[in-house]
């Protein structure tokens, strides 16, 4: 079973440590108390997303669709709830695709299978947020960009 030791180091910093024996180090921004020294828990949520479904798509496109990715780049952002608690209503994805005679529908169906079925961040965070994707597909032979969105249940 996956579990993590957050340990208070001084002020609002905490050091986690994972099962697996990898370690991030935490911290509030200066505006509540923090000395902003790493990334607050809340944004290491993005971060998550970011992994998960980039796993997914690199997953998806290059092994399990046999498709020529040549490159992935996932950026997160959100908007979190006013009052508390401070919820994520909102987050937008983006994947920055590049590849040779990749599909537009390949990379629509990649994103949407781990937007959907299988990245469970985004299946966890999209219970409070509507999570919207967009993609920008660069083939690096012709140097045609496809630009979609992608609306998430």
């Amino acid at each position: 079973m996956p579990k993590t030791t957050a340990t208070w180091i001084s002020g609002r910093q905490f050091v986690a440590e994972t099962t697996t024996g990898h370690a991030v180090v935490m911290d509030a921004p200066q505006a509540s108390g923090g000395r902003d020294t790493a990334p607050s828990p809340v944004e290491l949520l993005l971060v998550g997303l970011a992994g998960c479904t980039g796993v997914d798509v690199v997953y998806i496109l290059g092994e399990r669709m046999k498709k020529p990715l040549t490159g992935l780049s996932v950026e997160v952002s959100g908007t979190r709830a006013e009052t508390e608690p401070k919820v994520y209503t909102a987050i937008d994805v983006i994947y920055r695709v590049k590849g040779r005679g990749l599909l537009e529908k390949d990379v629509r169906r990649a994103i949407s299978l781990s937007a959907e079925k299988y990245c469970s961040a985004s299946i966890m965070l999209g219970k409070t947020a509507k999570i919207t994707s967009r993609f920008t597909l660069t083939d690096e032979d012709t140097s045609d960009v496809i630009e979609g969105t992608i609306e998430h249940a």
